[in-house]
């Protein structure tokens, strides 16, 4: 059976906060020193969907079998240099068991569509400069690295990669 057949995305409810820290957790798991904390530094998680809506922005998963097996979230971005309108992607997991299925594709595919949408001239995201995997994923989706790198002052020493995509606009369609 193709896993694409099977896959369900839909907008996350906050009761997926659960399954979102859990995909967190694993990835995390996965390198030295990448720690998770979901209290301190994760309490959005809580009430995930609503945080996102209260940003503007949305929060997707996707499942297998009725399993949450994959997130990824869009809001407008805080980047104080960003062209209004600019929006970022975050929360970008897959489980182990269920990447190089494209999930990840079609979970970007669904944010790329509605960032185009609202309009967006770009979307950014940050990245942990340990996330080989997920560099090389973002880069194939046309994503282009920046220059520099930010800490983030956590627990896990973390740096982040900026990252961008510009938008190609939506043609507008006269009435």
């Amino acid at each position: 059976m193709h896993i694409r057949a099977a896959m369900h995305i839909r907008p996350a409810t906050d009761g997926d906060g659960d399954a979102i820290a859990a995909l967190i957790e694993a990835a995390f798991a996965e390198y030295d020193g990448c720690l998770f904390d979901r209290a301190a530094e994760f309490p959005e998680l809580d009430a995930v969907a609503s945080h996102f809506a209260g940003r503007g922005g949305i929060i997707w998963v996707a499942e297998l079998d009725g399993a949450v097996v994959g997130s990824l979230a869009l809001s407008p971005s805080r980047d104080a240099d960003a062209v209004p309108g600019t929006c970022e992607i975050t929360k970008v997991y897959v489980s182990r068991t269920a990447r190089r299925r494209g999930i990840a594709r079609a979970l970007f595919e669904t944010a790329r569509a509605e960032a185009m949408a609202r309009g967006a001239p770009e979307i950014r995201l940050w990245t942990d400069t340990r996330f080989l995997d997920a560099h090389r994923f973002y880069e194939t989706c046309g994503f282009r690295r920046g220059v520099g790198a930010r800490e983030l002052h956590d627990i896990s020493a973390t740096w982040e990669y900026p990252y961008a995509l510009a938008l190609t606009p939506a043609p507008v369609s006269e009435s």
